[in-house]
């Protein structure tokens, strides 16, 4: 009998416009998760947040500075899991797994930022440890990165990484479809 959870991955400050790593479109996906994550709620689905904190050499989403913070526009609700972690994946070194263990999740709903690590990372590792994902695109977001001197948009990262996610580790599905 399958259970779910929306893990929703670093959704802090800095991703957002004038923040140190700023992304683009954060705030389509953010308003994406905020759907998601109330249409969750609605159905009785946990909702978890995972939360970035880095050390200073890290240069962003410093741990006790506004850039760290979790975005206002998706904040937990009370009672809501917060995971701690401190590399791309949420599972590394993190209690995430035995939570989901102990809560006896094997669906995971995916949301959030940055696709090209911490999303894509997260997502390998939890279909490893044997649960079923959905990652949902347009609640995630990425950025320009830079490969052999040259720049591939944004949009061309996160369409390479759902298309790679979406052969095996994860559904790949858009907000509406989630919500249908």
């Amino acid at each position: 009998m399958k259970k779910q959870a929306l893990l929703i991955i670093d959704v802090q400050n800095d991703y957002f416009k004038g923040g140190k790593m700023e992304l683009a479109g954060p705030e389509a996906a953010a308003a994406n998760i905020r759907l998601i994550a109330d249409n969750c709620r609605q159905k009785g689905i946990p909702v978890m947040y995972v939360q970035h904190k880095a050390d200073p050499s890290g240069g962003f989403l410093i741990a006790n500075t506004p850039g760290a913070d979790i975005y206002p526009g998706v904040q937990p609700l009370a009672g809501e899991k917060i995971i701690v972690k401190h590399y791309p994946n949420s599972f590394r070194e993190t209690e995430l797994l035995t939570h989901l263990r102990q809560a006896g999740i094997t669906d995971l709903i995916i949301t959030g930022m940055m696709t090209h690590a911490c999303v894509d990372a997260t997502t390998r590792a939890a279909k490893d440890y044997g649960f079923n994902c959905t990652v949902v695109a347009d609640a995630c977001a990425t950025r320009d990165l830079e490969v052999n001197r040259q720049t591939v948009p944004a949009a061309e990262v996160q369409r390479s990484l759902m298309g790679a996610l979406g052969f095996y580790y994860a559904n790949i599905v858009n907000t509406q479809a989630y919500l249908q």
